[in-house]
């Protein structure tokens, strides 16, 4: 069975010899995952600026749309992990998902001012994330060495926050020689997405690397686990370590509000001039750019699960400024900084703890699934935020997510599994 064989380590052993490199497999998708950020970013930076600001909607009406988004997202992933894992198509279905969010960016255009058009498209956008996510993540697992996991994903992850960087800047040069005219932002990030879809099919392997007779036994036990342990994501569940992983990310998720809601604090706690909103998301990216690689570095030698717990304190901290009596410019650096140090230390961080304590053949469902459970989450989150600001105010809202995440915390750093202990000798 192999819930033997998945163990439950959390540090794998260190490298010797040589220092390892990240593959060309990791690479590609990194460049895909570059030019896709700056299609997906160009939107995001302007979109609360136009559903709050531009279309009047409230923030409860904005936070249902950002949790159905994550929610299109969530229903799709384990979808996107099965048919990955079936023949080890992981190529093909993360290039459904790149499509599928290229084409999304035509139904912005299309929608005009209705709000619920933009949902479908935005909703859209996100599926085909939830598509491909599972496999590209499992492509970079399934690719690179175990004790390296942390530095192939902070490698990827740095590759794609560089897009992430470019977005906004993108989108504010549109909007500065177009005075204001979404619909070019919607146009060129179109553009930008068949781009990516491009460079996925020229760059990108078709699976992971392996010899003929490797390919024999994953066959043998992929049949094997079929008929023993059904490959399905609650089946996943019943090993001991996944199922904590997915219950700690889960109520982390759960506490977590999102990128969109610290922007527009931020905006309005320190009136900042629209014209410069959709630079706020850039010190995240900043910062996830550069703390990326040495964060899942750290996590390869001193184990991955301290990183995953000191990155959502950082989140704390951020809620805890905007609480704060501080100036306005310290926010304007510090929140931002803040944000991209979460996402330094628990993105990629999460797959690299999680990828080991599943087997190959259901690597895509099993990522999938952890993803899912923080994703769904997080859907409640975004609504919950949304109502509670719409109805008490931001203050009291934001107290709410201080006293929710902090138990979260307590909470996931006991469901969390621990390393083994070295043996001495």
């Amino acid at each position: 069975m192999y819930l033997a064989t998945t163990g439950r380590r959390d540090v794998p052993p260190a490298p010797t010899g040589a220092r390892r490199r990240v593959s060309a497999t990791v690479l590609a998708l990194g460049t895909v995952s570059l030019v896709t950020d700056v299609s997906s970013e160009m939107v995001t930076a302007v979109l609360p600026l136009y559903l709050v600001l531009g279309l009047g909607l409230t923030p409860l009406q904005f936070g249902f749309l950002d949790g159905l988004f994550n929610g299109a997202t969530a229903l799709v992933r384990m979808v996107g992990g099965h048919l990955a894992d079936r023949g080890g198509r992981h190529k093909r279905v993360a290039g459904l998902g790149y499509a599928l969010s290229a084409c999304s960016r035509l139904g912005l255009l299309l929608a005009g001012g209705a709000a619920g058009l933009i949902g479908a498209a935005l909703a859209a956008d996100r599926l085909g994330k939830g598509i491909r996510t599972a496999p590209r993540d499992a492509l970079i697992t399934l690719d690179s060495p175990p004790d390296a996991l942390g530095r192939a994903f902070g490698v990827h992850r740095a590759m794609d926050t560089t897009g992430a960087l470019l977005g906004p800047l993108a989108a504010f040069a549109i909007l500065w020689v177009t005075a204001d005219a979404y619909d070019a932002v919607f146009v060129v990030s179109f553009c930008v997405g068949l781009l990516g879809v491009l460079l996925l099919v020229v760059l990108v392997p078709g699976g992971p690397r392996g010899s003929g007779a490797d390919a024999r036994t994953a066959w043998r036990v992929r049949v094997w686990v079929w008929v023993r342990v059904r490959p399905d994501g609650p089946a996943l569940l019943r090993v001991p370590a996944v199922r904590r992983v997915a219950l700690a990310a889960a109520l982390l998720g759960a506490a977590t509000v999102g990128d969109a809601f610290f922007y527009l604090l931020l905006q309005q706690r320190t009136a900042l001039d629209a014209t410069w909103f959709p630079f706020l998301p850039l010190g995240a990216s900043a910062a996830y750019l550069l703390l990326a690689v040495p964060a899942g570095r750290l996590a390869d030698r001193h184990g991955r699960r301290r990183p995953f717990l000191y990155g959502h304190g950082a989140l704390l901290l951020a809620l805890g400024l905007l609480l704060a009596p501080v100036p306005g410019v310290l926010l304007l650096v510090a929140v931002p900084v803040l944000l991209g140090v979460f996402y330094a230390a628990t993105d990629g961080v999460l797959m690299a703890l999680t990828g080991p304590l599943l087997p190959p053949e259901r690597r895509a469902s099993g990522l999938a699934l952890v993803q899912t459970a923080q994703a769904l989450a997080k859907v409640a989150a975004a609504t919950g935020f949304g109502a509670a600001w719409t109805l008490w105010g931001p203050r009291p809202a934001l107290l709410l997510a201080l006293a929710a995440l902090t138990a979260a915390l307590l909470g996931a750093s006991r469901l969390l599994p621990r390393p083994p202990r070295r043996d001495p000798s």
